[in-house]
């Protein structure tokens, strides 16, 4: 039997076309494959890389737990990469297409989260297949990867960063929101359609020192908190999930 760590099946691996993915897995005990579930597949920062020990990225993100409160018969994969490029991004587009094939996954309620370097990860896996996804959720990072793929797919994004991110600041946010920004007025999308596809969503100090008072016992003590750190705290934000995880495919 797997190891378990608060449900999830740990050190679950996958073969693919850019090396062994390493994954840890949520299956609720209702699924027996009579109906389609959701699935989020939730790629973690620096702390969670598969190098750091497995089941490292349970230990310090909240993304993989909360997600399950705003979707019913959820699937949670929650990949432990080995970066945060194109070998990843790689890995983390085959780990959705094996669950998709091999589970009984609702396509549209498809959902992916990226935390850091996982966002990293995300804006790449965003250049690669956005059409595999029902929304993201981008929290604390950088974009990396080409947004072209992502206006011509319409997959809603969420871009979520603290004002005073210790790690990356907020500007690689705000230009990743304007470069998409742009790209869907090229294409000719009025702002109210690209306001329903494209979020920015900077929090001050304040808003985020009172959404951590506010989840305190909910976060332990895992974090002396910075702002780089803070970012996690998207998880607990209930506009925040509602906006990505009640989002449905539109064909």
């Amino acid at each position: 039997m797997a190891e378990q760590d608060h449900a999830f099946q740990l050190d679950q691996a996958l073969e693919t076309d850019a090396g062994l993915c390493h994954y840890n897995l949520f299956v609720p005990d209702s699924y027996d494959g009579s109906k389609p579930y959701a699935l989020h597949i939730a790629l973690p920062g620096w702390e969670g890389l598969y190098f750091q020990g497995v089941g490292e990225d349970l230990r310090w993100e909240y993304l993989p737990y909360e997600s399950s409160r705003y979707v019913d018969d959820l699937i949670v994969v929650s990949a432990q990469l080995n970066d945060w490029g194109m070998t990843s991004a790689t890995q983390a587009v085959a780990l959705t297409e094996y669950f998709l094939a091999e589970y009984n996954i609702d396509p549209a309620q498809v959902y992916i989260t990226g935390y850091s370097g996982g966002g990293e990860t995300l804006s790449r896996v965003m250049e690669l297949r956005p059409d595999l996804y029902t929304a993201a959720l981008f929290v604390s990072s950088q974009w990396d990867g080409d947004p072209a793929s992502l206006v011509k797919a319409k997959t809603p994004i969420y871009l979520f960063t603290a004002e005073h991110d210790s790690y990356y600041g907020s500007e690689p946010v705000r230009r990743a929101y304007q470069r998409i920004h742009d790209l869907y007025i090229g294409v000719g999308l009025p702002e109210e359609e690209i306001a329903g596809l494209l979020v920015m969503d900077i929090r001050s100090d304040a808003e985020l020192d009172a959404l951590r008072e506010e989840h305190a016992d909910q976060i332990g003590t895992a974090y002396a908190m910075d702002y780089h750190g803070a970012g996690m705290l998207a998880a607990f934000d209930a506009e925040v999930m509602n906006w990505v995880f009640t989002q449905r495919y539109a064909e």
